[in-house]
């Protein structure tokens, strides 16, 4: 590589990020203006970020960094199984506006997990589903900060850890000087960046590889395009089945049960708004997920005849596009720099306005509890929300030096959302679909959805080698000066921290090997476990949701008691229409009328200033919120009642 022309892709890179991280923060006090407050404005966006900016950010924030890096290479050495799992994402997204945005958008709550506490009455349960938030998402931006180092390693032989200090480090300033706001217009301009780079990579690979025919003649000549394969094999990695059904829970777990999306919902004006954009979105994903697939497919027309991975040119599939660009785009100064730029700036956006969602969850679900910080100012607790933020983006850079483990970006990110979603979404299922479901079921339900699938993880990763097989590859027409331009591949440096472990990795692996008694009951649970073992990721959200629906469920109808009455505003408007008319056991609501809740209602008078508009006296559980006024708010807008606590 020249260095005149490396340096000149140093430079284009540089004021790209520059002006990328800028422009967004300009209209920063304007921001904090419209929310009313600095905190608000940090948290919400102050209501002052349009339609179409929105629906950019839900796009963007639905397929992440690794769409762009990742799926190209996907299609490229394992073919378009993962394409497929666009259905069940543009399936979920009128499923969570029938859902979910009913029940708790008019909440206007700081944490959506503030919800279970009023739904359950029970702090555990919030705290339990904000924990599973917490790891999930702190795992995911783990791989979102992997992304682009490596690219930078591939390209410029930058180690990784060198690469995420540095994003880190942007990213941090970046938090402390924006919010919500800043963070979506920052999705805004990345989407677009992406779009038109992508489309530079269409048309470019295209013309190379002789024209659209010959690029989908060659794909379906190398099987990297098969669709609709229904196997009926839970154990294989992804088919047209687990690809609907099993992305399908995941997405409606993200969209609807994460802080990330509904600290967007609750940014918006009106309900009605928060529809428009999901289901406008449909199409917006679809176009945006699509893009990065069929640049996977003409890098494979190019390279048809002389892999870059098989020649020893790469050390890793991910790496193919950064390969790609550097090796074509010689002719174009500065393209190499934008892609880089953009790698960067997509995981910048994304881990920035992730860490605002993961400190926001953590001070109002954890640590605003604590009596040192019981009623502090908003200025005060905005400062602590900016340190927990810091303390999380550091967290993240740690342990993106480790995905490395799980087999490249994709692989990795789908891995931990599966294992982690069930559980959320099935908590979320309870409170807003099953009148039955109480505190107590709904805990058992979330521990039991758990244990089942970090226990199938674990073993997955410890005992099966679920090394995916490549599709043929070929380097039969490799010419020397085809691959001139690009450095011999290296070795990746942050594995020196894997590789002090990889002995006792490989000591536990060994041990599963040891001969036994083929008629032994040992023999047969140990088959039974390895089948558990080898179910495919893609179905762990699926069976985690109907692990903890089932359990919270059951035991929510053996447990429940009369003081698990709840406001039925909580429940889903259907839900709450068909469940008095439902056989068995009246369920007792808050809003119930009867001599019981007169005499309470005269007890807590005493203590409570209650106004009775309709003259119908309501009992409503009394909810620690952190400060948050939700329950009043709630009240305010659904319900003629209004309880001051």
């Amino acid at each position: 590589m020249k260095t005149g022309w490396l340096a000149w892709e140093c430079i284009v890179f540089a004021i790209f990020i520059f002006a990328s991280s800028c422009a967004p923060l300009w209209r920063r006090r304007r921001d904090a203006a419209a929310g009313g407050s600095a905190k608000r404005a940090y948290i919400f966006a102050g209501g002052g970020v349009s339609t179409l900016a929105m629906i950019l950010s839900v796009a963007r924030g639905t397929l992440g960094v690794r769409s762009f890096l990742g799926f190209p290479s996907e299609l490229v050495y394992h073919g378009s199984a993962m394409w497929e799992t666009l259905y069940g994402i543009m399936l979920a997204f009128p499923i969570v506006c029938w859902l979910f945005i009913p029940v708790y958008y008019r909440l206007h709550t700081n944490s959506v997990y503030e919800y279970l506490q009023m739904r359950f009455g029970s702090n555990w349960v919030r705290q339990m589903a904000a924990a599973t938030f917490l790891v999930r998402q702190t795992l995911n931006l783990a791989v979102t900060v992997y992304t682009p180092t490596v690219a930078l390693h591939a390209v410029l032989a930058l180690p990784h850890w060198a690469s995420a200090a540095a994003l880190t480090v942007v990213a941090i300033v970046f938090n402390l000087l924006g919010g919500l706001a800043a963070a979506i217009r920052a999705d805004v301009i990345q989407t677009l960046t992406m779009v038109i780079v992508s489309g530079a990579f269409i048309v470019q690979a295209t013309v190379k590889a002789g024209g659209p025919g010959q690029v989908l003649n060659d794909n379906i000549e190398g099987g990297r395009l098969e669709f609709f394969k229904f196997t009926g094999d839970p154990t294989v990695r992804v088919d047209t089945a687990s690809a609907l059904i099993g992305q399908l829970f995941m997405s409606v777990s993200i969209y609807g049960c994460q802080q990330t999306f509904v600290q967007r919902y609750c940014s918006m004006s009106s309900e009605a708004r928060v529809r428009r954009t999901l289901l406008s979105n449909v199409p917006a994903v679809a176009i945006l997920f699509s893009l990065s697939w069929v640049v996977g497919m003409t890098l494979y027309a190019v390279y048809k005849y002389c892999d870059p991975l098989l020649a020893g040119r790469i050390s890793a599939p991910d790496e193919v596009l950064p390969f790609y660009v550097q090796d074509q785009f010689s002719f174009f100064p500065g393209m190499l720099g934008l892609f880089l730029g953009s790698l960067f700036n997509g995981a910048l956006s994304f881990l920035v306005s992730n860490i605002n969602s993961l400190a926001t969850v953590t001070w109002e679900d954890f640590v605003s509890a604590a009596p040192p910080f019981k009623g502090i100012s908003d200025k005060k607790q905005l400062t602590i929300i900016k340190i927990i933020a810091i303390l999380y983006a550091i967290l993240i850079m740690c342990l993106s030096l480790c995905v490395g483990m799980v087999g490249g970006v994709v692989e990795g990110s789908l891995l931990v959302t599966s294992a982690t979603s069930g559980a959320l979404l099935g908590v979320f299922l309870l409170a807003a679909m099953f009148p039955v479901a109480n505190g107590k079921g709904a805990i058992c339900g979330m521990i039991a959805s758990h244990v089942i699938t970090t226990w199938m993880a674990a073993g997955r990763l410890m005992y099966v080698n679920d090394k995916v097989e490549m599709l043929p590859l070929s380097v039969e027409k490799c010419p020397n000066e085809t691959i001139s331009v690009y450095h011999n591949a290296l070795p990746v440096e942050v594995n020196h921290t894997l590789s002090l472990i990889t002995p006792l990795l490989q000591t536990i692996n060994s041990t599963q090997h040891t001969p036994v008694d083929t008629q032994s009951t040992g023999t047969i649970i140990s088959d039974a476990l390895m089948k558990m073992y080898s179910v495919s990721y893609m179905w762990y959200a699926v069976i985690g949701t109907l692990t903890c629906v089932i359990i919270g469920t059951v035991i929510g109808m053996i447990t429940g008691t009369e003081e698990d009455a709840f406001d039925e505003k909580l429940l889903h408007p259907f839900i709450a229409k068909i469940a008095r008319k439902l056989p068995g056991r009246e369920r007792k609501f808050t809003n119930d009328v009867n001599e019981k809740a007169k005499i309470e209602k005269d007890i807590s008078d005493k203590t409570e200033d209650t106004i009775i508009e309709d003259g119908k006296p309501d009992v409503l559980p009394v909810f620690t919120t952190s400060n948050s006024k939700i329950f009043e708010n709630y009240e305010r807008s659904s319900s003629p009642i209004r309880t001051r606590l």
